[in-house]
């Protein structure tokens, strides 16, 4: 893992998924994250929970996380579009849920290049993360509903909007 940003109480890190024990701890964080959102969404049959390990090895997305007490506490997945930086996943482990480590990880990402816009989804009824979108400036570009049924919300802010 190589050091990307730090702040006084937190560190960000560069993760280098292509390692099987990195892309195993990976997994690890989004099974416990993604369990509750399934729960939100009212969901069995959630495809972020379908995702194993090699998918992770095999990723062309980029990964961050923040580590508390040896554990791998929170992590984001972004792709680099063209002037657009897509959050694709955005994980807290439960154990670390309202400690700030969301929001530290989408500071860094305010700053992370030059993109101009930032976009991410999340579903319908996950209410923690519509709201720390919304606190963070992002603005609801549009909804629909997946083939697996699930109802998604879509959102983007321009840099510009800090």
């Amino acid at each position: 893992m190589l050091k990307a940003v730090s702040s006084k109480e937190t560190m960000i890190e560069k993760i280098d998924h292509s390692e099987i024990s990195c892309a195993a701890k990976i997994h690890g964080l989004f099974q416990a994250s993604y369990s509750i959102e399934a729960e939100l969404l009212g969901v069995t049959d959630f495809p972020p929970l379908k995702r194993s390990i090699v998918d992770f090895l095999n990723s062309d997305t980029l990964f961050y996380g923040i580590w508390k007490e040896g554990v791998l506490a929170a992590a984001v997945e972004i792709d680099l579009l063209e002037n657009t930086l897509d959050i694709c996943s955005l994980v807290v482990h439960p154990k670390y849920f309202r400690q700030g480590i969301a929001q530290k990880l989408l500071l860094f990402l305010e700053n992370y290049d030059d993109s101009e816009t930032l976009i991410v989804e999340t579903g319908w009824a996950n209410t923690p993360a519509i709201a720390l979108y919304k606190k963070f400036g992002f603005h609801e570009t549009s909804q629909y509903t997946n083939t697996g049924g699930i109802k998604k919300i879509c959102f983007r802010k321009t840099k510009l909007e800090k």
